[in-house]
């Protein structure tokens, strides 16, 4: 069984503070959907800084997609976050003042590789935002239309597009669907579903909303990986 990611004996802690995360043993394996749970402060945020190479651990070993990060430079890290990953925020992050179309292709213009696979599979890039936003429920009639002028819902699902485009291995969403209602994101998360297995991504959702944890292949709750789960916390 092949991980897109794994972690051994991880530490980290901020500075001048008690040690945050002690994580003996994690993975994610390939195309699995997993939901990971924990109240606000437990260091989830961090968590998800270290696998994306945002951050650095004081010790233990992370391997992503094959590479261990923390032996890469940060530029390195950078290059291969853009070409392995695809992050959906809480806010979302959209640019305002582009069209939806633009904000879904930003990921290809900082990585080739992305570009290459999106334009492979259907076409052209702008083939590719467009299958991805209407398979996500936004139809043509929007898809030249500012960020900013659409609901939250609509913003959501340009940010989960925006992740996906080019087929990264690996799709982050931190507490994404914290401005729905449970009928909505339901409805958003199977429609994420089917997308990340069409893609082949693994999915990693990050979430203290428990009532969704049903709906993933498997659920980890963070304080039961951390052992430093008692020390106070600070993301």
């Amino acid at each position: 069984m092949s991980h897109v990611l794994s972690l051994t004996d991880l530490q980290f802690a901020w500075p001048n503070q008690a040690l945050l995360l002690d994580i003996p043993q994690f993975s994610l394996t390939r195309g699995e959907r997993l939901f990971l749970k924990g109240p606000s402060g437990s260091g989830k945020t961090t968590l998800l800084a270290l696998l994306g190479g945002i951050q650095l651990p004081q010790q233990g070993q992370l391997v992503t997609n094959g590479n261990t990060l923390s032996s890469l430079s940060a530029a390195a890290r950078d290059h291969f976050r853009a070409d392995h990953m695809g992050y959906l925020f809480q806010q979302f992050n959209l640019l305002p003042f582009l069209d939806i179309t633009s904000n879904v292709l930003l990921p290809c213009r900082f990585s080739k590789r992305r570009a290459a696979r999106a334009s492979e599979r259907y076409g052209s890039l702008e083939q590719a935002a467009r299958h991805l936003l209407e398979q996500l429920g936004l139809p043509s009639s929007l898809h030249s239309r500012r960020a900013d002028e659409l609901s939250i819902g609509q913003q959501q699902r340009v940010a989960a597009a925006r992740a996906l485009i080019g087929s990264p291995e690996l799709i982050i969403a931190d507490e994404p669907t914290s401005a729905l209602d449970y009928d909505s994101r339901e409805a958003f998360i199977r429609l994420l579903f089917a997308e990340c297995s069409g893609a082949g991504a693994s999915l990693l959702f990050v979430s203290h909303d428990q009532s969704l944890a049903p709906l993933f292949d498997r659920v980890v709750d963070l304080a039961e990986l951390n052992r430093a789960a008692g020390a106070p916390a600070c993301i």
